[in-house]
């Protein structure tokens, strides 16, 4: 019989890693590599039973798995692993004429023990992606999988338990019970990814103790695309990013498309031909797509489709199989922009068109709703990437593909808004699990009489001029010039 985990427990468990970190476990360059090393020998020993995980719980095709959870995150791991010692380095800081003489560093501490609260979707990416930077950064950590995608939970406990030093980094499984009985305790910094609804209730938790947080959310990422653009590979682009990630379940997934109307008839019948050049003339079938991964989100879907004024838009799909989660991809012309489809985050695979007269009403339909996690142009038009990268305001943008930012650790991945706050990926994981400690040595020589009492007129004026660096009055004082 599986022991229940309850409020004693949530409470020890923070308690042993706490005296863990105390007593500098975690701390040690050595620690940090043997442990990446571990997550490395996961990646590389235990790929077909990821894969088979990943398949139970979403219907995941191998390709998928293997390349966009197990590839990435040998990624994350050998970057840090080569990057770490600089990482760890302080970084010299410049001094000014007040503390003078004197040399500074900007040193990077462990916050402590973390919580790290993942997603359903991408289960092993968002699992241990974080715990790379948190363990990168030399802190003990608990990792909650999402029970949402219960085989993917059950074998990151029972791999992170056998290869992962149990003193410092920790599985709790479970669902909302478990979760809120961990957020009751104190952490020195909370790491979730999900919906925006859960979001909230995080940094409500998390305010009680001043801890703070990373929320990676989502959003409704536009896709933007102009008439001047190579429509073939922009659709595939489109395709593969929506559909070919999970089919949709992801939070940088394409959430609508923004075109002229003009334009739009080519992008419907384009896409037609690549869909089914994908996933066959009925992709129901396809083995190449994945799953919904419930019931309760497969009727959240079903519901989008159903509203009235939006099951009469559907130009392409909008087949639905709820006995095996499955809903064909799905292509939906000029909703109404206040539907719930346009409304919510749909993750899934129904892709509304909305037309326009021009191009310019683009920037006003994404203003009019909350920053998204990404946003997407397809355009050979320079000024306009210019006048999107500067008005636009979304956690990353992308001209001519879908998702690819995410594949990059130079960049930051993050929200902005609803759609997040903090970002991690390659140094930025490592930073978001550090505090960027200020360290100031100060020398004994050189100690001035005009910081102590008794006060005077000069003293007040030397002292003005060397906190402003003004070294022309700084002679003018010292030589006695009024």
């Amino acid at each position: 019989m599986v022991k229940l985990f309850q409020a004693a427990d949530a409470t020890d468990l923070v308690t042993e890693l706490r005296r863990s970190f105390d007593a500098g476990v975690t701390r040690g360059y050595e620690w940090r590599v043997a442990q990446l090393k571990k997550l490395l020998l996961i990646c590389d020993n235990h790929e077909s039973e990821i894969v088979s995980a990943l398949h139970d719980d979403l219907g995941k095709p191998e390709l998928e798995s293997s390349v966009y959870e197990v590839a990435l995150l040998r990624n994350s791991i050998n970057l840090a692993l080569k990057q770490l010692k600089d990482w760890m380095a302080p970084d010299k800081a410049k001094t000014s004429l007040t503390t003078f003489p004197a040399s500074a560093e900007i040193v990077s501490e462990p916050l402590g023990v973390v919580l790290v609260i993942s997603a359903w979707n991408y289960p092993f990416l968002l699992s241990i992606d974080p715990v790379i930077g948190a363990i990168s950064a030399g802190n003990a950590v608990v990792l909650k999988p999402s029970e949402l995608a219960p085989a993917s939970s059950s074998l990151l406990a029972k791999l992170l338990e056998q290869y992962l030093d149990s003193s410092a980094v920790r599985v709790v499984e479970g669902a909302v019970p478990e979760t809120t009985l961990l957020l009751e305790q104190k952490w020195d910094k909370i790491f979730y990814t999900g919906s925006s609804r859960i979001g909230r209730i995080i940094m409500m938790a998390a305010a009680k103790h001043l801890t703070p947080v990373v929320l990676e959310l989502g959003g409704k990422s536009p896709v933007v695309i102009d008439s001047d653009t190579n429509l073939k590979i922009t659709v595939k682009r489109i395709i593969a990013g929506k559909w070919g990630c999970n089919n949709g379940q992801a939070c940088i997934s394409p959430d609508y498309i923004l075109t002229t109307k003009e334009f739009s008839p080519k992008v419907v019948d384009a896409m037609k031909q690549e869909l089914e050049a994908f996933y066959g003339k009925n992709p129901m079938e396809s083995k190449d797509m994945s799953r919904i991964v419930n019931s309760n989100h497969f009727d959240r879907l079903s519901k989008m489709l159903e509203e009235n004024e939006v099951s009469d838009k559907i130009v392409y799909g909008g087949q639905k199989n709820r006995d095996k989660l499955k809903i064909a991809p799905t292509i939906l012309v000029d909703v109404p922009l206040d539907s719930q489809i346009m409304s919510e985050e749909i993750f899934g695979p129904l892709l509304p068109i909305i037309t326009l007269n021009n191009m310019e009403e683009i920037f006003d339909v994404i203003r009019s709703r909350p920053k998204p996690l990404a946003a997407y142009l397809f355009t050979q038009n320079q000024k306009l990437k210019e006048r999107f990268a500067m008005t636009v305001s979304a956690g990353g943008i992308v001209f001519n593909d879908i998702a690819v930012h995410l594949a990059v650790p130079t960049l930051p991945f993050g929200g902005v808004g609803e759609s997040g706050m903090g970002s991690y990926h390659g140094k930025f994981s490592f930073d978001a699990f550090s505090h960027k400690k200020a360290v100031l040595y100060k020398s004994f020589i050189g100690d001035a009489a005009i910081r102590y009492p008794p006060y005077s007129t000069g003293k007040l004026r030397l002292l003005k001029a060397l906190v402003n660096s003004n070294i022309v009055e700084i002679f003018r004082v010292l030589l006695g010039l009024s």
